[in-house]
């Protein structure tokens, strides 16, 4: 998966795309609990939603197995193919990237990566949301 080529996009280019195309679709790949307590990307001005799928599960970290038939089997009914762009996200571009290439790697050909994620990177202070990432740049987003 690691030598997958995914093209990373800023918070604002994603926000573009998915308004800019129909079809185009966010994913979440935080835990449970990141959706619950840190807050969720809200797509309501564009008509949608994003798909939540853990990329690793909580608490233990461990890997979701089942991640690429979890997403594909949520993909289906909102009629996303193998060449709907796909948007991942996690807290700051890591898990999602993986995500992405996971996707790629089963044959989802426009699979893209959000840089800064939903948080963005840590501060000075090791606090993230501040520095960049979808909740720092403004855009719309609500407590789980």
């Amino acid at each position: 998966m690691g030598g997958v080529h995914i093209q990373a996009v800023s918070v604002e280019d994603t926000w573009a795309r998915l308004k800019g195309d129909t079809r185009s679709v966010l994913i979440d790949v935080r835990t449970i609990a990141e959706w619950a307590y840190v807050g969720l990307p809200d797509l309501s001005a564009l008509g949608k939603r994003p798909v939540l799928v853990e990329w690793q599960g909580f608490p233990d970290d461990r890997l979701n197995s089942a991640f690429v038939e979890r997403v594909t089997e949520a993909l289906t009914p909102i009629g996303a193919d193998r060449d709907t762009e796909l948007l991942f996200i996690c807290r700051s571009g890591q898990r999602s990237l993986k995500a992405a290439q996971a996707m790629a790697a089963a044959g989802y050909l426009r699979c893209r990566n959000v840089a800064d994620g939903f948080e963005g990177p840590l501060d000075d202070e090791r606090h993230r949301g501040k520095l960049g990432g979808w909740k720092a740049k403004g855009l719309p987003w609500a407590q789980g």
